[in-house]
């Protein structure tokens, strides 16, 4: 699954494409760098922290794609129209997957986001869909069959 995340990224344009979390050995076959998780069981937006805390070397206007990796109908062409409302909107804070509610698991983050977010975590919110309430954000509207994310083998089954 994660494999086919990585190449709707890559055909979405993002010149790095970096796992973050997950068994390093199990994810190899993917030959793409492999992040461990800075902060282990505290949800999504933890995830999401600490994958904007990794790229602190970059500038804040720098942006990072965030895809939950149980995604395997999510297409290129669905991404790029995120890319694209995140061009328009320069003063975002992030641009959000949204269907019939924001999809936190698919967004594009400016790195300039990160001390809020980090302020949102330290306050004890661990569910990214509400931390997302706080920072300036542009919803995207996506087909809801390209996030419709895998939970058990008898899912997973539906895709070829």
């Amino acid at each position: 699954m994660a494999a086919r995340v990585v190449a709707a990224l890559r055909s979405a344009g993002c010149v790095s494409v970096i796992a973050c979390g997950g068994d390093p050995d199990e994810l190899a076959p993917l030959g793409i760098p492999v992040l461990p998780d800075r902060y282990p069981g505290s949800g999504p937006l933890g995830g999401v922290l600490g994958l904007l805390e990794s790229f602190s070397d970059t500038k804040p206007d720098a942006a990072v794609f965030a895809v939950a990796c149980d995604l395997p109908a999510l297409t290129g062409s669905e991404l790029v129209r995120m890319v694209d409302a995140l061009r328009e909107h320069p003063d975002a804070d992030v641009v959000v997957a949204r269907t019939s509610a924001i999809e936190p698991v698919c967004a594009i983050w400016r790195r300039s986001s990160t001390e809020r977010l980090r302020q949102i975590f330290d306050a004890g919110e661990r569910a990214l869909n509400r931390a997302i309430t706080h920072l300036d954000r542009v919803e995207v509207d996506i087909d809801a069959a390209a996030l419709r994310n895998i939970n058990t083998p008898t899912e997973l089954g539906r895709y070829p």
